[in-house]
């Protein structure tokens, strides 16, 4: 019987390689190399972020009050696509931001390319970093803006600590990270001398810099 069932498989086996046009031997041969993009990872990353990091900025009333810009801290909630390439040094990612607390409700989106320097290779898995590139469509910020939402260029220093990488592959927990985000934002930013309708004035160029704390959440790989 156990002979019948066997014979029976291999030859339906046989036939479904057939209809398919497939080449006897196909099912066991190796997947293809990938070309460019290899790999899908989609993370939820809740982040709290720190504001006017570095020299705050001042701002002068309509009264003529002057005060210092304060630093602001920020929920934000991340949804992220990580694109691995062939290239072991080369990343993309597209991010959808929001800030479900904050006053303006504001939603963003970046797409990423991520140069990484520091790989899990050199650390034995516990830490890898990457600096950002970043293509930001986020409201607007200055006061001549004719859209609501600008792009604005960011640069980024991401460093990821991997604090489960001892466990086996496969393992859901193994691809928790907590991160620490270093952003300057290049461009779109209130400069000095803008005059705002609620009549307010920079004296100075707004804040560049912001410091992010960031857990990294795995959803599920591609």
């Amino acid at each position: 019987m156990a002979g019948a069932i066997a014979a029976a498989l291999r030859a339906a086996a046989a036939t479904l390689v057939a209809a398919l046009g497939l080449p006897a031997g196909a099912a066991a041969q190796e997947p293809e190399p990938c070309r460019f993009v290899c790999g899908l990872e989609l993370k939820f990353e809740p982040t709290f972020t720190i504001e006017n990091l570095a020299h705050r900025h001042l701002v002068s009333s309509p009264d003529g009050e002057t005060a210092r810009a304060e630093r602001e801290r920020v929920f934000e909630t991340v949804l992220a696509l990580d694109l691995e390439t062939r290239l072991p040094r080369l990343g993309f990612t597209a991010e959808a931001i929001a800030a479900p607390f904050s006053d303006d409700n504001r939603v963003e989106l970046e797409f990423e390319a991520n140069f990484h320097w520091l790989t899990e290779g050199m650390t034995r898995g516990w830490v890898t970093s990457h600096v950002d590139v970043v293509d930001q469509f986020s409201p607007a910020q200055r006061p001549d803006d004719t859209q609501a939402y600008t792009h604005k260029l960011d640069f980024e220093l991401d460093t990821a600590f991997h604090p489960f990488n001892r466990l086996p592959e496969g393992r859901w927990l193994r691809g928790f990270e907590l991160e620490i985000s270093l952003d300057y934002l290049a461009t779109g930013t209130p400069r000095m001398g803008d005059v705002f309708p609620d009549g307010s004035r920079f004296l100075d160029d707004a804040s560049r810099w912001s410091l992010s704390f960031v857990i990294i959440i795995p959803v599920a790989p591609f």
